[in-house]
């Protein structure tokens, strides 16, 4: 395996790239200026022993070695033996609603906002737990396979928003379903999937789809979001809401009839999340609850440092620059070492 221990050095990168812009923007002025001061081919002839192509050689090795540099401040790492560790925990694939409706702000900042809050504070309470995360709408994909990286899973979650699912509607039995496929094959492990959403289900199969995991052992859990009163959908972006063909504005409900009869059918629970924090607690409470059964994982547990061979090649187009004069020079030259018999032709 191979990682970068210091990865937020690679951002330097981006100084390297400004810096490449920078070059060839000054290159451009010098060039226009001269085409002001004089007609280009008399220049040329005037400046004989100016080269073209050594200064950026040179340039660019001062580049290479600056990127191996950074290469070398990431700390570049191989993974060297592998270990099979025994870790107490649960299975939990989180699915998301991302649907327009879920940009609603009955609940602070908006419905969609609000579950990942919860979802980001589920995350940090977890130790020797294994989490996925599933978006659905209309149709239902990974966001992120079953992983105990609790970085990388929060780091997905911020990504998250209602364009990443193009066909729009709430299909709650997809996102079921592709969750069942998401789990290890791993025995005797308590698995769980967490439904957020404001259960606008156009589909109708969810409770299906829910009998279908209890069978398989898996507890499904509903978390309904929203005010069941309804609540106008805003348009990112605008100050406008959606409106329907007539020409009304469009109210999202919470169907909170639909979400308990889905947990009821998945052998889980229904939580409902408003404003307040008590659903986040209700939400640590059924995870608690959860049996905790040993799950192996296999992690790297010692890695090689990489980073001699960057500074190397640093050094290398350091001295290759440093070797490599910006001007011709014509005491090497070839056709004057054929002037004076040096090689007879």
């Amino acid at each position: 395996m191979f990682r970068f221990e210091n990865p937020h050095y690679l951002y330097l990168i981006f100084v390297l790239l400004l810096l490449v812009v920078l070059h060839y923007y000054a290159l451009y002025r010098c060039r226009a200026a001269l085409r002001r001061y004089g007609d280009p081919e008399l220049l040329k002839q005037l400046y004989v022993d100016v080269s073209r192509v050594r200064p950026e050689v040179k340039f660019w090795l001062v580049q290479a070695a600056l990127l191996c540099l950074i290469a070398a401040l990431a700390r570049p790492q191989f993974g060297t033996k592998i270990e099979t560790r025994e870790r107490q925990g649960i299975e939990a694939i989180i699915a998301l609603d991302v649907s327009n409706s879920m940009l609603a702000q009955d609940v602070k900042p908006s419905r969609l906002q609000k579950a990942k809050m919860m979802v980001s504070n589920m995350v940090d309470d977890m130790r020797d737990d294994k989490v996925g995360l599933i978006v659905f709408a209309g149709q239902a994909f990974t966001q992120l396979p079953i992983t105990s990286d609790y970085v990388s899973a929060k780091m997905f979650l911020e990504t998250i928003n209602p364009s990443m699912v193009s066909v729009q509607g709430t299909d709650i039995a997809e996102a079921i379903q592709l969750g069942l496929k998401s789990f290890t094959p791993n025995e005797g492990v308590s698995r769980a999937i967490f439904i957020i959403t404001d259960g606008e289900d156009n589909e109708e199969k969810g409770v299906e789809a829910a009998k279908q995991a209890a069978k398989q052992g898996v507890r499904i859990y509903v978390l309904g979001i929203g005010d069941p009163a309804g609540a106008p959908i805003p348009i990112e972006g605008t100050n406008q809401y959606i409106i329907d063909q007539e020409g009304n504005i469009v109210m999202s409900r919470l169907n909170e009839d639909m979400c308990r009869e889905i947990a009821r059918a998945g052998n889980g629970s229904y939580i409902y999340v408003d404003n307040s924090s008590s659903a986040q607690k209700k939400l640590s409470e059924q995870v608690d609850r959860l049996a905790k059964s040993t799950i192996e994982s296999q992690v790297y547990s010692e890695f090689d440092e990489q980073f001699q061979g960057f500074l190397i090649l640093a050094l290398l187009f350091l001295l290759v620059d440093a070797l490599i004069l910006e001007r011709q020079n014509h005491r090497l030259h070839l056709s004057k070492f054929i002037r004076k018999g040096g090689l007879k032709v």
